[in-house]
């Protein structure tokens, strides 16, 4: 079985084992840094959310200009993905930073934000395929696809460490979210060129159905983290 991954409310006193997921067990760092690396993650979820919402207006809004099914699908993505950065801000906002419950409901909808994200990524593929439809090009488009390619790692990678930090799934899920986002932004990027170039018209969609199988397994993941315990 798993070790049970620990919270901010139950990292004093102890020591220093890595579940399966990454996420460590830091007892050994004091209260203080626990409390600034909490205040981290509140300001960098406040950050994705703002982004998310800046996004999917203008994600939405060169989509529907330049007739742009993809990159429709993709703005209203950000709408899931803000739902996660919503629910990691309630999860370390006032009280709740130090609360295991806090913790373990914050996990669980995290994972529902997984879940709907999959059967989402798996339709636009689906109907991509099937309907021929290729991602079309606008410079609009483009820059903010361009500009979450560069964004998103950076949050994804930071949320990463954090949550590991302070023993929050929550977090680390909500930072995976930012990466998956980046990737399909990159996918969008690349079908353009590849389109443009040697008329690949598959390889946005393929991208979408590997994400929705990685989004799958971490939703399981975030679901089943706090139940497993030694």
């Amino acid at each position: 079985t798993r070790a049970r991954s620990p919270s901010v409310a139950g990292l004093a006193g102890r020591a220093g084992s890595v579940d399966h997921a990454g996420v460590e067990d830091v007892g050994r760092v004091r209260s203080p840094e626990l409390l600034r690396a909490s205040r981290r993650i509140l300001v960098l979820s406040w950050a994705s959310l703002v982004w998310m919402i800046g996004e999917g207006t203008l994600g939405l809004v060169a989509g529907v200009q330049g007739g742009s099914l993809s990159l429709v699908g993709w703005a209203l993505g950000s709408v899931i993905e803000g739902l996660a950065s919503a629910v990691v801000i309630w999860r370390f906002t006032g009280s709740r930073a130090r609360s295991e419950t806090a913790e373990a409901r914050a996990q669980k909808a995290v994972a529902v934000s997984f879940f709907l994200l999959a059967p989402y990524l798996v339709v636009q593929a689906v109907r991509d395929l099937v309907t021929g439809h290729a991602a079309e090009a606008s410079l609009l488009g483009l820059l903010v696809t361009a500009a979450s390619v560069v964004v998103m790692p950076a949050l994804g990678l930071a949320k990463h460490r954090l949550g590991r930090q302070v023993g929050s799934r929550a977090t680390v899920g909500e930072g995976t979210q930012n990466l998956m986002c980046a990737v399909q932004a990159a996918a969008v990027l690349v079908g353009l060129a590849l389109i443009a170039t040697v008329g690949w018209r598959w390889v946005d969609p393929a991208v979408a159905l590997a994400l929705a199988v990685w989004a799958v397994r971490e939703g399981q993941e975030a679901w089943e983290g706090e139940e497993d315990e030694d």
